[in-house]
């Protein structure tokens, strides 16, 4: 089969389409015939193998995974012998732990749902770990309840586009802060309120949020708890390891100025959140912000775009 291999750390360059072995499912994993599958921050942070000490899991000198991609869509090649929900033929999409850009992959059944008919394979592809990650940082680590105030920092990538289509579909009233050029993109997606980043600083406003979402965060951690109301809550995903640290150490003190609470978002993909994600396609409560498709060939120069410019949505492969 065709896939797109890293052999070692570095930028998109690396990346060469070659002829390597078909994977065979086991245990509970499902070997899927890949349609579509899309980019995410994760495999730009894993190609270059940085911060380095992402390495002591991936490897150190070189990747043990040579086949980049998490989110896949495309139709049941074959399944492992414990596999219970899905048989060949069967369309479906789902997030693997590796080598989504590929012709094939092996997905876990417990990461692998079935397609609605209503979605493309290139808009299912899009949807799980931006959506997930979306979904787990307001649901779970948000707790966001109807009525409340949310702001989304960041609100024209992948996670952010879906974290505005679901605090809209919970109930919120939403804010989204994003660039001159992507204002209309988080309008059109439902916010009630845009921010222009490069023309207004919301932590310096009057105005207080119950939750705020920031992706790829880059403010100290100060300045959001300034934006916060007095019980908010704000959840970080994705940001530099300054930030990081800024939120480890500020989670020490910032509870003794009130009742706010900050975290940051470790996701991982989970049936169940696949599920509603799959419910909410399907009803047209969300719908993946595509800026680009693009062939297995095509993957660097995208990276190094997406690297090099604010993301619109996401960008898909098509297989």
């Amino acid at each position: 089969m065709k896939a797109l291999v890293y052999r070692r750390y570095g930028p998109p360059d690396v990346l060469n389409v070659e002829d390597v072995e078909k994977p065979v499912p086991k245990g509970d994993e499902v070997l899927v015939q890949v349609h579509a599958a899309s980019i995410n921050a994760a495999d730009r942070v894993l190609l270059r193998g940085k911060p380095f000490i992402i390495r002591l899991g991936m490897g150190l000198s070189k990747p043990k995974h040579s086949i980049l991609g998490f989110d896949v869509a495309g139709h049941v090649e074959a399944v492992g012998p414990h596999v219970q929900a899905f048989r060949k033929g069967d369309e479906v999409f789902g997030a693997s732990r590796f080598g989504g850009f590929a012709e094939f992959a092996c997905v876990s059944e417990q990461t692998l749902v079935s397609k609605p008919a209503n979605v493309s394979f290139e808009q299912a592809a899009a949807t799980p770990t931006a959506a997930y990650t979306a979904l787990q940082a307001i649901g779970k680590k948000g707790g966001l309840r109807p009525g409340e105030r949310v702001l989304v920092e960041g609100a024209s990538g992948g996670v952010g586009t879906f974290a505005v289509q679901l605090a809209k579909a919970f109930g919120a009233e939403v804010t989204a802060v994003c660039s001159t050029r992507n204002a209309e993109i988080a309008r059109s997606i439902g916010a009630d309120h845009v921010i222009d980043c490069n023309r207004e600083d919301f932590t310096r406003s009057h105005r207080l949020y119950d939750l705020i979402l920031g992706v790829n965060a880059y403010r100290p951690i100060s300045d959001y708890a300034r934006a916060l109301e007095s019980n908010g809550t704000y959840v970080m995903s994705g940001g530099g390891g300054t930030q990081i640290l800024q939120a480890m150490f500020h989670r020490f003190w910032l509870p003794k100025t009130g009742d706010k609470t900050l975290s940051n978002i470790m996701a991982r993909a989970k049936k169940a959140d696949l599920l509603v994600l799959k419910g909410l396609l399907e009803a047209g409560k969300i719908k993946p912000v595509i800026e680009r498709t693009c062939s297995l060939s095509d993957v660097p120069d995208a990276i190094r775009r997406l690297e090099n410019d604010h993301a619109r949505g996401k960008t898909v492969i098509t297989i």
